[in-house]
């Protein structure tokens, strides 16, 4: 089973109209366990000012199933790195310390629905750049759509 990194917006995704399909396909399978859900302490501070449904959703995947990364400094190294390389701006911090940390947790892949600074065919260009620099594998970058 593959290590699936996912961001606040898949979480969100499975209460919105556009994005629930595919949202919910995926955490079925992290239900069933036939995927891992991967997520960092950026999520789960995210899921913190999240309505109390997207929150919960974490609750239904069982703890064997999933797999929380630890807040480290290399993670915060790593997100540094990126936005010095200007592939994000500083608005988007967030947005690189979820790709760092899944890149230093060296997950499968690493699922969005966040078009603009994620799943984006620069900025992906961007992180595999810096994370081959800086000595790390690249990691897929998908929507839902991708992996579900």
């Amino acid at each position: 089973s593959s290590r699936i990194y996912c961001d606040t917006s898949v979480f969100g995704g499975c209460f919105d109209d556009e994005f629930a399909e595919a949202s919910n396909q995926l955490f079925e399978a992290f239900q069933q366990g036939t995927h891992v859900l991967v997520v960092s302490q950026t999520t789960l501070t995210e899921l913190m000012d999240a309505p109390p449904e997207v929150r919960d959703l974490l609750k239904t995947v069982p703890e064997e199933f999933r797999e929380s990364i630890p807040a480290t400094e290399e993670i915060d190294a790593l997100r540094d790195a990126y936005l010095s390389a200007g592939i994000v701006g500083p608005a988007s911090k967030l947005d690189a310390a979820h790709i760092a940390a899944a890149t230093v947790a060296d997950v499968d892949v690493i699922v969005s629905w966040n078009f603009k600074h994620i799943v984006h065919y620069e900025k992906i260009l961007g992180y595999d750049g810096v994370n081959l620099i800086s000595g790390y594998s690249t990691i897929p970058i998908h929507s839902p759509l991708e992996v579900a």
